[in-house]
Formats: structure tokens, C-alpha cells, sequence
């Protein structure tokens, strides 16, 4: 500190310093009064004239002796004048400098960090980290959250209680504490909730899903406020090793990052699952909400139009519903195509897009739709051949007559 403050004094004291020189010269520049330039002219004037010899000697020398006496009384004025104004310019410039450094030093000792050492990068990053690993747990992170339990419906309340009271003797009734989960979680028994869903995942011991473990991550964070623990953390890192693209266990992952001071992480993280995701995936208002800021803190500023727009669903999204029953893949599509309407009504998008939704219409018989849609399609694009070749040939999958 005592270093910065002298460094700082220094490096002031030489600017007013510099100032001061400045002004100095200016003064002096001024210091020659007119008259004195012109009395100093009348005479180099003479020198020429007796030089040619227009002028007899005689009024030369009396010319040149009145001239002398008049320039020696100006430049005793002028000399007097500039002492004044270098006197002048130094009051000024110390009028000026010590209000200055006053007022410097103590804005610096009021909103400054008098002492405060250097923060690399890699310390910072390093800080940032330490206080991740020493973050508050489940519990702590609990308690500071107010009791949301509803106690409304007493008959379901003491079918909860029946039902912990049968568990107790039965700790691996598989079906018993799924069905507890269900129960706890209807009720807000968030904490009652994660911990049977944790008692789930240790009956299924190696059949336990990458599911199973979002699902247990995300009644801890419920639980906590949405603040991710360090043993949601875990839940979490498991759910992405049995399943590295499992979605909401990414977007919790870059939460944590963005909770824990890593935005630089959290950014990346979100950026991808974006990209990743379809239309209606729950995860995507949370993000939208916040990638801007998150997208600013890490370094690269993006608006959420440059973002990389979800997916809508592809021919292989249709094909790898062929294993489930008619109804579940038709409940399935009519989800994603739901969702690629709305964004394309609200948002626009490639004309691709366009022609999967007018497929999709295609494949649910809803050829009205497709007709509408394709209609919609070809003005936005009219101008544009290669996506109207697009569009048509999509029309002519979902049926529509030329």
C-alpha cells in the first residue's frame, strides 16, 4: 500500500509538473509586449537606412538613441509583466493541482481498494472453485427454504403417513417407494421426496437409470430452491455418465456453473443443449431467460437470435418411434409438431423447418394443415427458388396436389 501510494504521489506530482512547465512556456512566449517588438524593428530599420545612406548620420544616431531609450523602458514593463504571469500561472496550476490530488486520493480511499492485491486469471478461476467445493449442502441449502408442504387434502396427507409407516418395515419395496415419491412430491415433501427417490435408485443398484438419477437431482434442487448442492452435483454427474446426452442433467450441470461463478462453463453447456434440443423441451424458457447474461459474463455477448435453433423433428426422430404403439408415436409427434408450429408462427425459421412441420402434418393426415402451412411457407420464401423447391417437395410428401 505504502508502495502504490508513493508510486501514485510520483507519477501526479510529475504531471502537474509537466503542466506547469507547459504554462511556463506559454508565459514566456507571451513576455515580449508589442511595443518592444516594434521599437526593436525602428531600429534594425535605421541600420538599413544608414546602410543606403538616405538618412544623414547625424539623425541616424539621434533616431537611434531615442528608439534605444524607448525600447529599454518597454522591455522593463514587459519583464515586469511576465513575472506577474509566471507568478500568476504557478498560483493557478497549484490552485488547480492541489484540489486535484486531494480529491483523488480520497475518492480512492472511499469507493477504492487501498492494498488490495493482484487477481490473475488463474487465481480468480482458482477462488472461484475453492468456494464451489466448500458451498453449502442439501441440508443447509434446505433449511433456507420456506416449508411448502401442502396440507390442504388431509386424506392424502394420512395416506402419506400410512404409507411411510409401511415403508419403514419394507426397504426394498421397489414399487412402494416409487409410489412415494409420487405421493411426497404431490404433497411439496420435497426432502421426503428426494430421499425416497434415492431409496429407488439404491433397490435398482445397477438397473438404476440415467432417469432415475435426474429425477433424484431434481427433487434435491427443488428442494433447495433451485440452488444445486454438491450432492445434486453427484446425482447429476452420474445421470451424465450413463447417459452424456441426457438433457436435463445438462441443464442443471450449466446452472450449477452459472450459480458457482462459471460462466465460462455454463455457457458452453447451454449453448449445445440448445442446439441439441426440440421445440417444447422444458429446459429451454429457463435458458432463454438467462443465456444473454450468461453468453456476456463468459466473453462472447450473443442475442438470442444468433443462437443455434432447436431442432424440429427429422425423419429419424419419426422412424425411431416405429417400436412404440400407434398411439404413443401419433401422442409423440403431435408434441414436436405442436411446438415446431408455434416457434415457426412466433419466431420464423430456415425452410426446412418449414418442410419438416408440412411432413409432419403429412404424416397425422391433418392435410388441411400441411395445405395452410405450405401456402404460409411459399410467401415468406417467394422470392427464394431453391426453398420453394424445398416446400414442394415436402407438399408432395404430405399428399397435397400440386
Amino acid at each position: 500500500m505504502i508502495l502504490f501510494a508513493l508510486a501514485a504521489t510520483i507519477l501526479t506530482i510529475a504531471c502537474v509538473g509537466i503542466i506547469l512547465a507547459a504554462l511556463r512556456v506559454r508565459a514566456a512566449a507571451d513576455a515580449d509586449a508589442p511595443d518592444v517588438a516594434v521599437y526593436r524593428d525602428q531600429l534594425a530599420e535605421l541600420d538599413r537606412d544608414a546602410a543606403r545612406g538616405t538618412l544623414p548620420l547625424e539623425e541616424v544616431e539621434a533616431a537611434r538613441t531615442e528608439v534605444a531609450r524607448r525600447l529599454l523602458a518597454a522591455d522593463r514593463t514587459a519583464a515586469a509583466g511576465h513575472v506577474r504571469r509566471c507568478g500568476n500561472t504557478t498560483l493557478g496550476a497549484m490552485l488547480v493541482a492541489v484540489p486535484v490530488i486531494a480529491i483523488a486520493g480520497l475518492t480512492y480511499w472511499l469507493i477504492g481498494a487501498p492494498g488490495y492485491p493482484d487477481l490473475p486469471l488463474a487465481d480468480r478461476v482458482a477462488a472461484v472453485e475453492a468456494g464451489r467445493a466448500a458451498r453449502p449442502d442439501q441440508a443447509l441449502a434446505e433449511a433456507e427454504v420456506p416449508n411448502r408442504i401442502d396440507d390442504s387434502r388431509p386424506e392424502i396427507t394420512r395416506m402419506a403417513e400410512q404409507l411411510r409407516e409401511v415403508l419403514a418395515d419394507r426397504p426394498d419395496d421397489l414399487r412402494g417407494w416409487t409410489l412415494a415419491v409420487q405421493t411426497y412430491g404431490g404433497l411439496g415433501d420435497l426432502e421426503a421426496a428426494w430421499r425416497a427417490q434415492e431409496r429407488v435408485i439404491a433397490i435398482l443398484g445397477d438397473r438404476a437409470e440415467a432417469t432415475d438419477h435426474t429425477a433424484l437431482a431434481d427433487l434435491m434442487i427443488q428442494a433447495a430452491g433451485g440452488y444445486v448442492s454438491p450432492e445434486a452435483e453427484s446425482a447429476l454427474a452420474e445421470a451424465l455418465r450413463l447417459d452424456p446426452e441426457n438433457g436435463a442433467a445438462r441443464y442443471y450441470v450449466g446452472s450449477m456453473y452459472a450459480q458457482g461463478g462459471r460462466p465460462d462453463r455454463a455457457w458452453p453447456i447451454w449453448r449445445r443443449l440448445v442446439a441439441d434440443s426440440e421445440p417444447g423441451d422444458p429446459w429451454l424458457d429457463p435458458i432463454y431467460l438467462r443465456i444473454e447474461e450468461i453468453s456476456a459474463l463468459a466473453g462472447d455477448p450473443t442475442p438470442l437470435d444468433q443462437l443455434p435453433r432447436p431442432r424440429g423433428p427429422s425423419a429419424g426422430d419419426i422412424e425411431a418411434a416405429g417400436e412404440m404403439t400407434l398411439d404413443e408415436r401419433m401422442e409423440m409427434i403431435r408434441g414436436m409438431v405442436e411446438g415446431l408450429a408455434i416457434r415457426l408462427s412466433e419466431d420464423g425459421g430456415p425452410p426446412e423447418d418449414w418442410a419438416r412441420l408440412i411432413s409432419a402434418y403429412g404424416v397425422l393426415g391433418r392435410t388441411d394443415a400441411a395445405a395452410a402451412v405450405y401456402g404460409e411457407a411459399r410467401l415468406v420464401f417467394a422470392a427464394d427458388d431453391p426453398a420453394l423447391d424445398t416446400l414442394a417437395r415436402a407438399a408432395e410428401r404430405a399428399g397435397l396436389t400440386p
